[in-house]
């Protein structure tokens, strides 16, 4: 894809969805462009927000149903390979964070790799995530604030839930007053919001580790009964063990709230890495600590599916811990409530700048330098939402949003390594310098051979090149510079391409329950052939030079690479399948809805339809060139 005829080719059809944007997307905006985010956020901001995002009140509620209907007192190890599970992606997400330093998370990491169709399921995607995530939060903080004040269905009247009876709705006053408070403080600004953030996420962990301590100190003066059973420490197996990893995984996801926040970082090269691995360590070891307490204090058959901490306190006289353990739950909510409408107002900014949403959504407030309008669409949105609706049969759909982020983030770690794009876009602002360029070469050529001889000098040269092209040495050089390279690329292609069918067609055949068993067989080996034969080639052939240069330098590298990010996929992948058809049905009308506004909006407002593709060499020297002439003015 060179200059000729880029821009017209590639401004609609299939190809359109194929339009990949720059690495540095900071170049395509012209100079003092007034919407730019404020770089605010440390190390530490990162690690609260992102522990604030991942830790919800699920961890108070989680240990009692996983122990009793999967895991047992094996919880702790299902936490562990959750963890481990969600690693796979983080590690994956600190690459592409530290080398793309940019507003909009997965959606901004897949327009550069893959393509603008992908990058755009995958942030109309998101946008259904963060809206009903901060909708289930915001839903499930009144429950919780009413055992304070006696009961469930104790709150003040102007908080409490009402029914609508000639609508059959139950609106919930106190939910909707959350979500627009949160959006208020977002609105204040970055360094703000993650203040009061910190502040929440540090008292729930005080709670944690109250949980942790003093439940020690009953364990070791009872005996730790719940390890005791006669079921042992595998009652159900390790298949139930795993069952409950795959249950547990969803307690981790949250930590890309913090890639979503790369462009407010002071030192992204550095502390975006810190911060996701800080973030997931503390989360993981919290997360183990709570389940070795609870599980040994109370059989696991015996305990609370729904309040199974305060209960366990409860059964050895501690019946006032039920007010601090509520205490954490809803601090716990709270932070998960920010963490989940912090990242969307980003996103949708992201994919304004882009073009493929009003610009509306792109503003930053001059003087927060945050995105205000869209910060405030977004918390109207939820509030509406949490106000109207009982969201927790859509919270599968969350889910849906989480795993394709995930998925796509290691396919183009995929794309990175081995087929970084060896083109970029030139802006319309920038082509008249290319052409100009290209005409100077020309007319070089031509005073050098002179305006009659041009043709005749041009033969002669090709004759000279030819000539010594025959020369055994240089032919072997030329092929395996250019030629080799060429095949290289294509074959890591082929092989990332198999790696994904290979993943999909495993999972679903795996998960495919109502096949017989022979073709469930027969299916899974010629998938898992796939899988392994695209993921032996990329084993096999080297990386791309290109992945030096890719974007940033001096961040975090993605290790085990093919290794990490297919095991990341196959994941994912598997999780993916297993959400349900229920659910599947829900989100595909919400992605084809997402289909439409791209065909009569996105695609022909993208910011990517008038540019032409050059070399990445040539880009550079033409931005180089450019930033001179402006330093010269």
């Amino acid at each position: 894809m060179g200059f000729e005829g880029a821009a017209g080719g590639m401004g609609g059809g299939v190809r359109a969805l194929m339009r990949r944007k720059q690495v540095d997307s900071e170049r395509a905006r012209p100079a003092g462009s007034s919407n730019q985010l404020r770089k605010e956020l440390s190390v530490a901001q990162l690690i609260t927000i992102g522990v604030g995002s991942t830790i919800g009140a699920g961890v108070y509620v989680l240990v009692g149903t996983v122990a009793r209907e999967h895991s047992g007192p094996a919880l702790t190890l299902s936490f562990l390979i959750a963890g481990i599970a969600a690693a796979l992606s983080a590690f994956c997400y600190a690459e592409l964070a530290s080398r793309c330093p940019s507003a909009g998370s997965a959606y901004h990491y897949s327009y550069i790799c893959i393509g603008e169709g992908v990058a755009w399921l995958i942030g109309w995607a998101l946008i259904l995530e963060y809206t009903i995530g901060g909708s289930a939060v915001a839903r499930g903080i009144s429950p919780n604030l009413a055992l304070f004040f006696g009961g469930p269905d104790s709150l003040p009247w102007i908080l409490a839930r009402h029914e609508i009876p000639w609508l059959d709705v139950v609106v919930d006053p106190c939910a909707a007053f959350l979500v627009f408070l949160v959006t208020g403080l977002l609105c204040v600004g970055i360094k703000e919001s993650s203040f009061v953030q910190g502040v929440v996420t540090v008292l729930n962990c005080f709670v944690m580790l109250f949980v942790i301590i003093a439940g020690s100190y009953i364990g070791f003066q009872t005996g730790w009964v719940g390890y005791k059973v006669a079921g042992g420490f595998f009652p159900y197996g390790a298949n139930g063990m795993l069952a409950g990893s795959a249950t547990v995984f969803f307690a981790y996801i949250g930590f890309d709230s913090v890639a979503s926040t790369a462009e407010e970082v002071k030192n992204p090269q550095r502390d975006l890495p810190l911060g996701i691995a800080t973030a997931l360590s503390i989360c993981c070891s919290l997360y183990m600590l709570v389940s070795i307490v609870i599980v040994g204090l109370v059989p696991y058959f015996a305990m609370d599916p729904d309040t199974p901490i305060s209960s366990a306190f409860a059964r050895h006289g501690m019946h006032w811990a039920m007010y601090l353990v509520t205490t954490g739950a809803v601090l716990a909510l709270c932070s998960t409530l920010m963490g989940s409408i912090l990242p969307q107002p980003r996103i949708l900014m992201a994919m304004a700048r882009d073009g493929l949403l009003p610009s509306f959504f792109s503003d930053v407030h001059k003087t927060t330098q945050v995105p205000v309008k869209s910060t405030i669409v977004t918390g109207i949105c939820a509030a509406s939402l949490a106000f109207f609706m009982d969201v927790s049969q859509l919270a599968g759909m969350v889910s849906v949003g989480t795993l394709l982020a995930f998925t796509i983030v290691a396919v183009s770690i995929l794309i990175l390594r081995y087929v970084p794009p060896d083109e970029v876009p030139l802006p319309s602002s920038l082509q008249a310098s290319f052409r100009l360029s290209h005409e100077n070469d020309e007319e070089k050529l031509r005073d050098t051979l002179g305006d009659e001889d041009h043709e005749e000098g041009a033969s002669e040269i090709t004759d000279v090149v030819v000539e010594s092209i025959k020369d055994p040495l240089i032919e072997k050089q030329l092929y395996a510079s250019k030629l080799d390279e060429t095949k290289r690329r294509k074959t890591a292609a082929c092989s990332i391409a198999s790696v994904c069918i290979g993943v999909l067609v495993l999972t679903t055949s795996a998960s495919a329950t109502f096949l017989p068993f022979l073709v469930r067989c027969f299916v899974c080996a010629f998938g898992g052939l796939l899988l392994l034969t695209g993921l032996g080639v990329l084993c096999w052939i080297d990386q791309d030079d290109g992945r030096h240069s890719f974007g940033h330098s001096g961040g975090f590298i993605c290790p085990f690479v093919p290794l990490l990010p297919v095991m990341c996929i196959l994941i994912n992948t598997y999780l993916l399948i297993n959400l349900g058809g229920g659910t599947w049905m829900r989100v595909g009308v919400w992605l084809v809805m997402g289909v439409f506004v791209y065909i009569f909006y996105g695609r022909t407002h993208s910011s990517l339809t008038d540019v032409v593709y050059v070399p990445v060499a040539e880009a550079n020297e033409i931005y180089g060139s450019s930033s001179a002439s402006e330093f010269v003015a």
